[in-house]
């Protein structure tokens, strides 16, 4: 069945043909670690996992490269400011390899939560020095970059055409007055390559040009041509790398191999909250974590991912959270009801089910349509038959959706002090009791000791808050 993408380099959707007919090599831009990931971040994570589950229900092996940025990013995404490593170190009094190390760990941590499967190759930018100096060497010596007196820089002006992806004017782009600030530069769009440390610079390596660091675009270039060759299948990212990362990332290696390094490039959208940005202003910054101590299963954040195309932006709400908690409980226990099914299947039940399967094959192949490969996984959930062949199917999904459909309630529920249980207990006694002012009472020291309680049709739910 064939593939379909809507390519942000052609703009227009494609029909997916590998490079290589078994194996799919793809190169995914990870986080930059001196902060924890927002869930906004992770959207961009669970679009990437969904794509390679795709490609493996399709039959296709594949090699995922991601990188670890844990130098060179500086905080105006451009040639400017101070690297976010160091900004973080600083601010948290420890130094840049401890701020990494801490932020990798809590990172693979949320994708573990997530369901997200670990890419074959992570790599780590201070690892891959030695390759980077070897790639900006090649750019300097085919006439691609210059040096000034603070850095080594990429002439565009040598390409036949700059940008590619955005085709923004380069006349009315803004975010060329962001880097304004080397006057030897040729072009104030011209981007850093390697940058000249000052003395007190925390993180530096010997180079041709003395004591320097790494641009952030180079990393990408120089890991994606070691582990995946000069060109591979498909680039992702989130939307924001479009303009800067990813216009960079290919001038580097049009200048150094005469090509785009990947054939098909796929950008995840913004996460809304509220309708708005999430900013710390606006106090609505949230973590992943923040979503468990509500209560609420990862996982349920994923299948919220899935009610909007990859492609356009999501609306986070905490209603949107509680209704698409209940909608995993209720699908979790519909794949129970077919597992412990003993009904018949008919030749016409057969048939419709896997008329639904060949839907939802299809819809995940279009481009990765989950809102709509998920209305099929519904349609087979709601089967009126209750049968083991029905939860089959239903876990042949879950290879895609990557929710635990099979998780019981047992597994899922949180672990809730005894403490906390014992007031619950007797919060329900006092309530059975009419007694609402005890009932009030003990609502109150339950939620002093971080926990919130409510009241549902199945009885009294228990949430950290």
């Amino acid at each position: 069945m064939e593939i379909f993408f809507n390519n942000t380099l052609t703009k227009e959707k494609e029909t997916f043909i590998p490079l290589d007919p078994q194996e799919v090599k793809i190169y995914s831009c990870g986080p930059t670690v001196y902060k924890n990931a927002t869930i906004g971040n992770l959207r961009t994570n669970i679009f990437q996992d969904v794509l390679r589950r795709m490609l493996q229900y399709n039959g296709y092996q594949i090699k995922q490269v991601m990188n670890i940025t844990d130098v060179g990013h500086l905080v105006s995404d451009g040639d400017d400011g101070e690297d976010k490593m160091l900004k973080s170190a600083r601010e948290e009094h420890k130094t840049p390899l401890e701020i990494a190390a801490y932020y990798t760990q809590l990172f693979f941590k949320d994708l573990e939560d997530l369901q997200i499967q670990t890419p074959e190759v992570i790599c780590k930018a201070t690892e891959h020095i030695p390759e980077m100096l070897s790639y900006v060497q090649d750019l300097m010596e085919k006439g691609f970059a210059y040096e000034t007196s603070t850095a080594i820089y990429f002439d565009i002006s040598k390409l036949d055409q700059y940008p590619i992806l955005s085709n923004h004017n380069l006349e009315e782009q803004k975010a060329g007055a962001r880097i304004e600030v080397d006057h030897e530069k040729r072009s104030p769009y011209d981007f850093a390559l390697w940058i000249k440390a000052p003395e007190n610079h925390l993180m530096k390596w010997d180079s041709p040009w003395g004591p320097s660091y790494p641009g952030w675009h180079i990393e990408c270039s120089a890991m994606g041509q070691k582990y995946l060759g000069e060109q591979f299948d498909i680039h992702t990212g989130g939307i924001d790398l479009i303009p800067t990362h990813h216009e960079n990332e290919i001038a580097q290696s049009k200048g150094k191999y005469g090509k785009i390094p990947a054939k098909y490039w796929l950008h995840g959208e913004y996460l809304l909250i509220d309708g708005g940005k999430m900013s710390k202003s606006l106090g609505n910054v949230y973590l992943l974590k923040d979503l468990k101590e509500r209560g609420y299963d990862p996982l349920a954040y994923r299948l919220l991912c899935y009610s909007c195309h990859y492609r356009n932006k999501l609306n986070f709400t905490w209603e949107g959270m509680e209704a698409t908690s209940k909608s995993l409980e209720r699908l979790r226990n519909s794949y129970q009801a077919h597992l412990q099914g003993t009904d018949t299947l008919t030749d016409n039940d057969q048939e419709q089910l896997k008329t639904l399967e060949n839907k939802f094959h299809q819809a995940i192949n279009d481009d990765m349509n989950m809102p709509l490969a998920l209305s099929y996984v519904w349609e087979v959930a709601k089967f009126e038959k209750k049968a083991k062949e029905v939860a089959k199917v239903l876990a042949k999904f879950d290879t895609v959706l990557g929710i635990k459909l099979d998780a019981t309630k047992e597994e899922t529920k949180i672990d809730i002090p005894e403490q906390v249980i014992q007031l619950v207990e007797e919060r329900k006694q006092a309530r059975e009791q009419k007694d609402w002012a005890k009932s009030d009472v003990l609502r109150d020291k339950i939620k002093e000791m971080g926990y919130e309680v409510k009241d549902t049709k199945e009885g009294a739910q228990v949430f950290k808050i």
